[in-house]
This record gives structure tokens, C-alpha cells and sequence, in this order.
């Protein structure tokens, strides 16, 4: 199990809209995140800064081709057309990120 942490900007004038969202993800969403081995998902919302914080566990093998079949999942797609114009991600982003990885640097169980 990897626990992963990701970051992104959310525009100030979507937050309500952001936060409806995300209190009635859509079944195939979810079905689709558990499909990519990820389980505890979570977001967190900072403000004033407008900082979103994901937190997953991926139980998977092959993270990047989990990745991959979420990607070409309808149901994904279409839930990414929504959300990603309401998020700002991070200009010191790695390129191809959209959502900015993290390094983890303490835990404890």
C-alpha cells in the first residue's frame, strides 16, 4: 500500500459549487476510483489560500496503468470536464501533473 498526497488551487468564485459536487459524487466515479485500487480517498479544502489536499491509499500493483484505465473511463471523463475548469493547479506542478504530487515526509500509524 503507497499513501499518496496531492495538491491543487480552487478558484475562490467555485467553492460552493466545488463542495456540492463532491457531496454527491457520482456511483461510477466512485466505482471507478475503487476499480484504480485507491481506497481512503479524501480532500481537503484550505482557505482563504484555496488549496485542495487529496489523500489516497493504492493497494494496486501498477499504479500508472490504473491510472491509464480510469482515464478511459466515460464516467471519469466526464466528471473531469467539470471539475478540472474549477481547479488552478500549481505552476511549480511537474510537467503532466495536474494535481501536484507531494513528498511524504512523516507518518505514523
Amino acid at each position: 500500500m503507497t499513501r499518496m498526497g496531492l495538491c491543487i488551487g480552487l478558484k475562490p468564485e467555485v467553492i460552493v459549487r466545488y463542495k456540492a459536487l463532491h457531496a454527491a459524487v457520482w456511483p461510477e466515479v466512485l466505482a471507478a476510483i475503487t476499480q484504480a485500487n485507491i481506497r481512503n480517498y479524501s480532500i481537503f479544502l484550505r482557505e482563504p489560500e484555496n488549496l485542495l489536499f487529496a489523500y489516497w491509499e493504492y493497494v494496486g500493483e501498477d499504479f500508472d496503468t490504473d491510472m491509464e484505465l480510469m482515464k478511459l473511463n466515460p464516467a471519469m471523463q466526464e466528471w473531469w470536464k467539470i471539475c478540472d475548469p474549477l481547479q488552478q493547479p500549481l505552476e511549480t506542478r511537474a510537467p503532466g501533473e495536474w494535481w501536484a504530487r507531494m513528498e511524504p515526509v512523516f507518518f505514523h500509524a
